[in-house]
């Protein structure tokens, strides 16, 4: 199969022809038709995250068709469409698995990063951490809810309750996620870089109440906010303009330190928290609300062979909605 290798961090992926994986226990193998491309992969790719298996196929946003289940595998039948995120195993007997807490697994595995991902044609995956995807939903469209839309949708549970949410960054996450925050009747408060005037049309498009540069207060303070970009100065700019009892979310899984700031600005039980991974009640709640807004996710197509220039525009800014790439020509689209 064609698949994009990383063989070392900080290097070109190579396009290469590699054997294709087979599933094992409890697996299924699948037929890839497009895979989302996350700045988590450029975490991996740039070094932030250090220790991914090497040589790796990198991709956690995967769509594709049950194409073979291995042995015990009864969740699927040859032929489904399923999605498969980020969180790729967990072992089950660990005190955060049996607390329901999954995500925070001892020994968790994770797609594209312990194990090859879906920068190929051919993947394979644990059933128990593959879903459903919606239909209605192409299969590019699909793919950026297995991650941007499942990690964003943990720290937008997280964020609690309030009418008025920051969101500060405006990629992929953050353009999903308005969308079911206003759904449900949030104002939501988007924060870009200084200057960056299409990310902050492209908000208000999607039903932000307002938008504007990070080095400004909003109009009102925020009840929460949610941080998406990987900018750890972020977190002292949300708790300036967050009321007392609010709290600040990163939904990263890299940041930048965050500064010292005076304690008077977390006094009033405002709360720092950070998001890690996600459980997979977490990925049937918002796979079951994504058609009910209806979310609508607006991507920009790249061929297998492009994951290098993905990455770059992801990493320039040069990018609204979110990067996929195209693995099947049949893939739908639209």
């Amino acid at each position: 199969m064609r698949a994009m290798v990383l063989e070392k961090q900080k290097q070109a992926m190579k396009l290469k022809d590699v054997d294709e994986p087979e599933p094992g226990e409890g697996q299924i193998k699948l037929h890839v038709l497009a895979c989302g491309v996350c700045r988590t992969d450029l975490h991996i790719f740039d070094g932030d995250l250090k220790h991914p298996k090497l040589p790796l196929i990198m991709g956690h946003q995967i769509v594709g068709k049950v194409e073979k289940l291995g042995k015990n595998a009864s969740k699927f039948k040859e032929g489904d469409r399923v999605g498969v995120p980020w969180l790729g195993y967990t072992d089950d007997t660990c005190e955060y698995c049996k607390s329901g807490r999954e995500n925070l697994c001892d020994n968790a595995k994770f797609t594209g990063y312990d194990m090859d991902g879906g920068y190929a044609e051919k993947a394979v995956a644990d059933e128990r951490y593959c879903f459903p995807i919606p239909d209605g939903y192409p299969d590019m469209q699909a793919a950026p809810l297995l991650c941007a839309g499942l990690i964003g949708y943990r720290a937008y549970r997280l964020a609690g309750e309030g009418k008025r949410i920051g969101f500060y960054g405006f990629g992929s996450s953050a353009s999903i996620l308005v969308q079911l925050a206003v759904h449900e009747g949030h104002e939501v408060y988007a924060f870009t870089k200084e200057g960056d005037t299409e990310s902050q049309e492209f908000a208000k498009k999607l039903g932000a109440a307002w938008a504007g540069s990070s080095k400004i207060a909003p109009p009102e303070p925020l009840h929460n906010a949610i941080v998406f970009a990987p900018v750890g100065p972020l977190m002292v700019s949300a708790l300036r303009v967050t009321k007392k009892g609010g709290n600040i979310v990163s939904a990263g899984i890299h940041m930048s330190d965050i500064p010292a700031f005076p304690y008077d600005l977390l006094w009033g039980e405002r709360t720092l928290k950070s998001v890690a991974n996600l459980t997979r009640e977490d990925g049937h709640q918002f796979l079951q609300k994504a058609p009910e807004v209806p979310i609508h996710t607006e991507v920009k197509t790249y061929q297998l062979e492009d994951a290098n220039q993905a990455l770059d525009d992801i990493r320039s800014g040069n990018l609204s909605g979110s990067a996929v790439l195209i693995i099947d020509k049949n893939a739908t689209h639209e």
